[in-house]
């Protein structure tokens, strides 16, 4: 019969039969925290570079418009629609730096901490099964917003008011220079489109952009404030 034919016998133990030993479970507990390192770098380098990609096209659109006055003032403006795509990106990449330099922030507090203190009593009592769950499971320790409100305070926003003020100084002096405010005022008609239109819009974008800004930083204050400080306000970000 089918059923009374013996079962193979298994020739190497299983990795759930015996317990790491002590050297082992360091080994591991290395290699994972340098894994983990590499990745959290490689994501923090690749904000650098959507951070370089803004800069050089907003140079490259600045240099543009002031090469002859000629030149419309509206490719100032739409520059602000290229800088809303590198920050999108930006974000998104954030979040992903988030997740790894979290899982390093918490090795960091809880294992490399006790044993370089020689005092090998870790903060937090449930730092492994919070890493478990992690791993099985990742979830990113910021929202889009406060990602977009991050990167905004620490790079975009410059960026952003960079141009606004450009744009000014652009409808200042080109065609020629502009010597009265309603001078300056009828300039900034685009086409059908009134001046007041644009600057209305212009103002609300620039608003709206310090109020997304400001808006995370003082709602939940210590979130995402800075990529180097300790792990306590996204504690509860481990959970699922």
């Amino acid at each position: 019969m089918e059923s009374d034919r013996k079962k193979p016998s298994r020739s190497w133990p299983l990795f759930e039969d015996h317990a790491l030993t002590r050297p082992e479970y360091f080994n591991v507990m290395t290699h994972f925290y340098r894994g983990e390192s590499q990745r959290a770098m490689v994501w923090r380098e690749r904000l650098d570079t959507t951070t370089n990609w803004a800069v050089l096209s907003m140079a490259g659109v600045l240099s543009y418009s002031f090469s002859k006055p000629e030149h419309n003032h509206v490719i100032i403006l739409l520059s602000n629609l290229i800088m809303l795509f590198f920050l999108v990106i930006e974000a998104r990449r954030y979040r992903y730096f988030e997740v790894y330099r979290a899982r390093v922030r918490l090795l960091e507090e809880n294992m490399l901490i006790p044993i370089i203190s020689r005092k090998l009593d870790s903060p937090m009592r449930q730092w492994r099964a919070m890493m478990t769950r992690d791993l099985h499971s990742p979830k990113f320790k910021s929202t889009i917003l406060e990602a977009v409100a991050f990167r905004l305070r620490r790079n975009y926003l410059f960026i952003f008011l960079m141009g606004f003020g450009t744009w000014w100084l652009k409808l200042t002096l080109h065609p020629v220079q502009a010597y009265s405010w309603h001078e300056l005022y009828e300039r900034m008609a685009i086409g059908w489109i009134p001046s007041w239109l644009v600057l209305a819009f212009q103002c609300f974008f620039i608003a709206a952009l310090v109020a997304i800004a400001a808006s995370t930083s003082l709602r939940r204050q210590g979130l995402a404030q800075d990529e180097i400080r300790g792990l306590e306000p996204r504690r509860a970000r481990f959970k699922f």
